[in-house]
């Protein structure tokens, strides 16, 4: 899942909201959330030659760049090139840019055989990290899902499949651990989306072997510090958040507001950024999902993946600034 599960406030209507049109960085749409100081923060269309940060992944060490990209509702399209343009643009910058895991699910509608068909259309690019669920009950309807989305998104390979909202999980894990041994999928994992979920989602990163765990996590939604992050830190259990923006409630209570100035002393020059780098500074996140169809969006969501990280006495004045 992504932060579209409700319509959001757009950038744009925080812009609107008292930061002015001269605060728009050149992207129609996308207000940079204040004017950067001089010398202190290069304009988001500034393309950045260090790497993207990467955390491993606890169960192998294998690197993964921490800014993911969500597909729910944002790439549910049908073929019309139109529609399709902006999300070309969407995966070139997300790959051009060291990004790599790609989520998706058979619940988004066409969302995953978009991702292949614009993948495929990309040509010679950066392969991506793919990850998907499967979302049904039953032995049988699980395996033809699974196929249908190995083959649609992934073009015959996988790298993550986990168990969407743990549907039917104790029928689809086993299934998933046999693809894993024979070299199917990479990776198996878990996800729901309801924090009523988080003693289902603690008890089997406990009793079962994971490699990864979807979960929702942001600025205003701390719930999962409590408990689950520190367990799937301390079973070595990879973790991806959805909804960072909290289906875009962080921009509604941010609406009018100026960027903080400290925020430069963490690399951060949008409130986007600020969200995800406050996700980013807690040591078991591995990567945030956040979804968007903008070419103008992705951009400024990839830049909080660079530059430094806040620490934890840096968190806890991010938060004060929300709660306040």
């Amino acid at each position: 899942m992504s932060d579209a599960h409700r319509p959001p406030p757009t950038r744009r209507d925080v812009l609107a909201a008292g930061l002015g049109a001269a605060l728009l960085s050149g992207a129609a749409g996308h207000p940079p959330d204040r004017t950067p100081p001089p010398s202190t923060r290069p304009p988001a269309s500034t393309p950045r030659t260090d790497p993207m940060l990467t955390r491993p992944i606890p169960k192998t060490g294998e690197a993964l760049p921490v800014i993911g990209l969500g597909t729910w509702q944002t790439f549910d399209v049908g073929p019309d090139a139109s529609e399709r343009a902006p999300l070309k643009d969407v995966l070139r910058r997300f790959l051009d840019a060291g990004a790599r895991l790609i989520d998706s699910s058979p619940m988004y509608g066409r969302a995953e055989r978009v991702v292949g068909d614009v993948l495929a259309s990309l040509g010679d690019t950066p392969r991506p990290f793919l990850a998907t669920k499967v979302w049904t009950t039953g032995r049988e309807a699980g395996l033809a899902q699974l196929e249908t989305s190995v083959r649609d998104m992934g073009r015959g390979r996988m790298d993550l499949l986990q168990v969407h909202n743990l549907v039917d999980w104790r029928t689809h894990l086993p299934v998933l651990r046999e693809w894993k041994a024979a070299g199917r999928v990479r990776y198996v994992g878990i996800t729901h989306y309801a924090r009523g979920a988080f003693d289902d989602l603690e008890r089997l990163l406990r009793d079962e072997p994971l490699d990864f765990i979807q979960l929702p996590y942001s600025l205003a939604q701390r719930d999962a510090e409590k408990r689950l992050l520190p367990a799937a830190r301390e079973h070595g259990v990879a973790v991806l958040v959805m909804q960072p923006f909290a289906t875009g409630d962080l921009f509604r209570r941010v609406r009018g507001r100026p960027l903080p100035e400290w925020a430069a002393e963490f690399d951060c020059d949008s409130w986007a950024q600020f969200f995800l780098k406050f996700v980013l500074g807690h040591p078991a996140v591995n990567c945030p999902l956040p979804a968007t169809s903008k070419p103008e969006h992705v951009a400024d969501n990839l830049r909080a993946g660079f530059g430094r990280l806040p620490d934890e006495k840096t968190r806890a004045r991010m938060a004060r600034v929300l709660d306040t």
